[in-house]
């Protein structure tokens, strides 16, 4: 049998194991990311792993590369990535109002220009090409990427496509067209999730690029496959032109390897990684998928993924005093932010352990004591991209991590450098749960000398909202387990009841708010101040993977009154999900009838008109099949299958007379990956 060699780069580790399709997993490695730089963290994954290659097996014998990644789910939840100029033919300002367009956009510029079609296909005004090309060159210098969203451009594309090409000729930079990405009406909707594209691309770019230089290094010559966030695969040169399909890659890669390694049918799935917790089920063995479109970071995407809840919640997130307190253990909370650990940080930089000693010993009054600055990954446009105060804290940061007691002497500086943080080019390093799991000999690995020294300086940090810290650094670290535990299970809860509610439309309100709280506490067990008692707990099984479950879910089970499932391999389970999975592309089409006997078939391609309603959708279906094909071959796969599927819509007044409304056309091709032969 062939030998696979599965990847998943996460925002604290990247991952690699060695799959056999018949005997699993052979082995695996881990190395921490370095989003400066991501070959570092693969390379050290890769030649971790290939020495364990089968006897008489060279590299050059490895059949199929496979990834998955967060790095998109994890951009968008912490609002990082690319600067992008979003161009929107035919649409009106208020758009933007829409869909939190406005918000997920920032500061990055959006140019609207006169265009656009109706939901008959037909144009509703000219295209503006002088706009978009004034448009284009003033921006081009500026941003990473494009994205252009036509007004109903699902029902045709002309307008996108002439813009496309416009900005191809104009410049080098990448575009985006919100109709490659998805069929569906909901114009802002389709121009955010095109904006998110774009903003991603730069990403994803590094990655790939990354993993096609070490292949090369390494004499792997097989092809390369990206995981989409349905957990199927598809090509690297097509994940490079839709990296939006990526969004939840890692989840649904999780999911895919949850089921091989577990053997569990149906479960509820919670992946925790560094920056996310990501929590899906398993149904008869299958990923349940959310086809109304993917929510990330608050985001409704329009991208077909797996059925799974995103939480700003990991290993590494950032500990904070919560300001409204509420029933917070200890008066904190965790996240959304992902923070370089300490103990990680000074692992990698020795010298900060000497800093943070000397802020312990000082009884100066100085604030953001045991807090870290460093660079995270590479300027995306260059220093063109930077004001003049963003470019004075990058060069401070060019030798390594800065302490922000040292750097913030202003409230100027301390916005320069957010903005960079935002932008996903600097990270700040602070205590995080890992650092508490040092503390407390719950985890291992990293300097715990730096895990209590943070400790101990965040205890010193001014009162806020009337925060009272606790006696010393072990009650301190106690607190921010106990706070994991706490958000982890409520957002498991949160979670399977809106699962719940999506399936019977019933909304929970306070009874569900009041349960779990009531269902996690820890004084919960033997309390006799209720006059009731009502706790939740999982139907199914818990199946916990990602690397620090094990410090955490034990209890979190315990409280949720449910088996806990922690399988071989579940730190590297989204590598072997990566290389576990098939090709899958599903292809659309819509049929109209903007006159009585005619009907109207939207294409990617085009419109197309036909007198008789049989014609037109056997036109779609054959489009629709040669389409689905050539995108799976062009996606890598072999010896392909394929399925069909006709959904018409018809009205039926009273009396029995009927009116055709839409009919939607789908061909779906289905393979595994081509193996490359010795």
């Amino acid at each position: 049998m062939p030998i696979l060699l599965g990847l998943d780069t996460g925002g604290t580790y990247t991952d690699a194991v060695l799959f056999d399709p018949q005997k699993g997993v052979l082995a695996s490695a881990k190395a921490l990311t370095t989003k400066h730089n991501l070959s570092i963290g693969l390379r050290g994954a890769i030649e971790k792993v290939l020495p364990h290659l089968p006897a008489g097996v060279a590299p050059a014998e490895i059949a199929l590369v496979s990834m998955s990644t967060t790095l998109a789910t994890n951009a968008i939840v912490e609002a990082h990535g690319a600067p992008i100029c979003l161009i929107l033919a035919g649409y009106d300002a208020k758009a933007l109002e829409r869909a939190n367009l406005k918000q997920a956009l920032g500061s990055d510029p959006v140019v609207f220009i006169a265009g656009g079609h109706r939901p008959s296909g037909d144009e509703q005004a000219p295209l503006d090409l002088e706009a978009a090309r004034r448009a284009i060159l003033e921006h081009a210098p500026k941003v990473a990427a494009f994205a252009v969203s036509g007004y109903f451009s699902v029902r045709n594309p002309a307008h996108e496509l002439a813009l496309r090409d416009l900005i191809r000729d104009l410049s080098d930079r990448p575009v985006s067209c919100g109709h490659e990405l998805t069929s569906k009406l909901d114009a802002p909707r389709r121009a955010l999730t095109c904006a998110l594209n774009a903003r991603l691309i730069p990403q994803l770019q590094q990655l790939i690029r990354s993993v096609a230089g070490l292949m090369q290094e390494q004499g792997i010559d097989a092809p390369l496959m990206v995981v989409k966030g349905d957990g199927s695969l598809m090509d690297s040169a097509m994940a490079l032109a839709c990296p939006v399909e990526t969004i939840l890659s890692g989840p649904a890669a999780s999911l895919v390897g949850a089921k091989h390694l577990s053997g569990e049918d149906t479960v509820i799935v919670s992946d925790m990684g560094g920056t996310t917790t990501d929590i899906a089920m398993l149904k008869h063995g299958r990923p349940v998928l959310n086809k109304e479109g993917a929510t990330v970071g608050g985001w409704k995407t329009m991208v077909e993924a797996v059925a799974v809840h995103t939480y700003g919640l990991g290993g590494d997130s950032e500990a904070r005093i919560d300001e409204h307190h509420g029933f917070t253990p200890g008066g904190l909370t965790l996240g959304p932010r992902r923070v370089v650990p300490l103990s990680l940080l000074a692992t990698q930089y020795p010298a900060v352990v000497d800093v943070m000693r000397a802020q312990a010993e000082s009884d100066e009054m100085v604030q953001y004591r045991g807090q870290f600055a460093l660079r995270q990954r590479p300027l995306d446009t260059g220093s063109t991209g930077l004001s003049a105060g963003q470019q004075q804290v990058w060069d401070r940061l060019a030798d390594g991590p800065v302490a922000l007691s040292d750097m913030i002497v202003g409230p100027a500086i301390a916005r320069n450098l957010q903005r960079l943080v935002d932008r996903g080019l600097v990270v700040i390093s602070s205590l995080s749960p890992s650092d508490a799991a040092h503390v407390l000999g719950l985890q291992t690995g990293w300097n715990r000398e730096a895990a209590e020294l943070g400790a101990r300086l965040f205890l010193r940090r001014a009162p806020q909202g009337g925060w009272h810290p606790p006696q010393d650094a072990e009650t301190l670290c106690r607190d921010v387990v106990e706070r994991v535990v706490f958000q982890s299970g409520r957002a498991l809860l949160d979670a399977v009841i809106n699962e719940q509610a999506r399936i019977d439309d019933h909304h929970w309100g306070a009874l569900g708010r009041y349960l779990i709280q009531h269902s996690l506490s820890a004084e919960t067990a033997g309390s006799s101040g209720e006059l009731f008692d009502a706790v939740l707990s999982l139907k199914h099984p818990l199946l916990a993977i990602g690397a620090p479950v094990g410090s955490y879910y034990p209890e979190i089970a315990k409280r949720l009154r449910t088996r806990l499932v922690i399988p071989k391999f579940a730190e590297v389970s989204n590598a072997v999900g990566a290389v576990a999975g098939g090709i899958m592309q599903r292809v659309t089409a819509v049929i109209t009838s903007p006159a009585e006997g005619r009907f109207r078939a939207h294409l990617a391609s085009g419109i197309k008109d036909f007198a008789d309603l049989e014609l037109a959708c056997e036109h779609a279906r054959a489009w629709a099949t040669a389409t689905a094909t050539e995108q799976a071959k062009a996606a890598g796969a072999a010896e392909i299958e394929l399925f069909h599927e006709r959904d018409d819509k018809i009205f039926e007044q009273p009396g029995g007379m009927k009116i055709f409304m839409e009919s939607n056309i789908a061909a779906t091709a289905f393979g595994r990956p081509a193996l490359a032969t010795a």
